[in-house]
């Protein structure tokens, strides 16, 4: 495998705010989809096909982190500290802004007990202060073993790489819950979890692929995956046996097609647009990891007091509406928190 970075990572710049902006699409369907049997069929499909459209927004993510870092030389205990203190300065700050959202949105108070408050406080910074804070935890855990399996992808051959992603995906199949009884006692952990979306993304960005009308090829993923992920919920959802999110998982067969399927995409694809939109495109970039942070908390107060949701009508629109203003608020949020003296650019991520 080449041990160069690419020359133009115009791709994966774009491709970062894509998967950023479908993250906030994908949380704006959750309310709806949670709604099953209390809302219209249609409109529940609607946002079925939606949140399965989006599912590829964590798995890329991974994969950009993979591309981007695997391929550099670290001394691990300097990588560290440079990666986790941007990571964590930032994500302890958020976290304790949603543990104050949820304290003044009344769900759970505190006493006059000060070792008590404390140790609640500490509880939720252990399990997390917000739904969407579960990918900082997973991404630090990434980041410790980066230094490792870094060191595994750069000295190996494309039969060495090809070989753990064969694995890895083998393992993944066998831990579907439809597939579980035929997985054997073998103990196959070493190979499964995120940390294979790291290597497939180092994998895809740097391998030249001299096959025909590929991007054709990618565009048939995407679809036949979306329309796997669709279907399959909406036929498990209401099943008792099967888990209901079983097909949304990131580490679900499909989901790891569509995701392949969409950073391929986007790696074959240049766009030619004016200069403003780069401009724009690399604003948001700066803050792309605070945008993360922030978006959760926006989605709350547009939902109350302002009642901007996937209410608002048609949810194939008014979901895509809501992420984008949420989308735009959080950055404007974001870039504000940037511009304190002293503290700003640590906690605003």
């Amino acid at each position: 495998m080449p041990p160069a970075k690419p020359e133009n990572i115009d791709w994966i710049n774009n491709l970062r705010l894509i998967a950023l902006y479908a993250v906030i699409i994908l949380h704006s369907t959750a309310p709806l989809l949670m709604q099953y049997g209390k809302v219209p069929l249609s409109d529940w499909l609607m946002a079925d096909l939606l949140n399965a459209i989006v599912r590829f927004a964590v798995p890329v993510f991974i994969m950009i982190t993979g591309a981007l870092l695997l391929n550099r030389e670290y001394e691990t205990s300097s990588f560290l500290k440079k990666r986790l203190g941007r990571v964590v300065i930032p994500f302890f700050f958020w976290s304790l802004v949603y543990i104050g959202y949820s304290w003044y949105n009344e769900e759970f108070t505190f006493s006059n007990n000060a070792w008590a408050n404390v140790k609640l406080i500490l509880h939720f910074l252990k399990n997390g202060s917000s739904y969407h804070l579960w990918y900082v935890y997973m991404l630090i855990g990434l980041y410790f073993f980066i230094p490792i399996i870094g060191k595994y992808v750069r000295n190996a051959t494309e039969k060495e790489v090809l070989y753990f992603l064969i694995i890895w995906f083998a393992v993944m199949m066998l831990s579907q819950p439809y597939l579980m009884r035929y997985n054997p006692s073998v103990d196959m952990h070493y190979f499964a979890g995120y940390v294979g979306y790291l290597v497939l993304g180092y994998y895809l960005a740097y391998k030249d692929f001299n096959i025909k009308h590929l991007r054709l090829w990618m565009v048939a993923v995407f679809i036949i995956s979306i329309a796997l992920i669709a279907i399959g919920t909406w036929l498990v959802t209401p099943n008792p046996k099967w888990p209901g999110t079983m097909f949304y998982e990131p580490l679900n067969p499909a989901v790891l097609t569509l995701s392949a399927s969409v950073f391929m995409m986007a790696k074959l694809s240049v766009p030619k647009v004016p200069p403003f939109i780069i401009q724009i495109r690399d604003f948001a970039s700066k803050y792309n990891y605070g945008i993360y942070l922030a978006h959760a908390l926006v989605l709350y107060f547009l939902d109350d007091p302002f009642g901007i949701s996937y209410k608002l009508g048609v949810p194939i629109l008014s979901i895509p509406l809501t992420a984008l203003l949420c989308f735009i608020i959080s950055l404007l949020l974001v870039w504000i928190i940037n511009k304190i003296p002293f503290i700003g650019k640590w906690v605003s991520g």
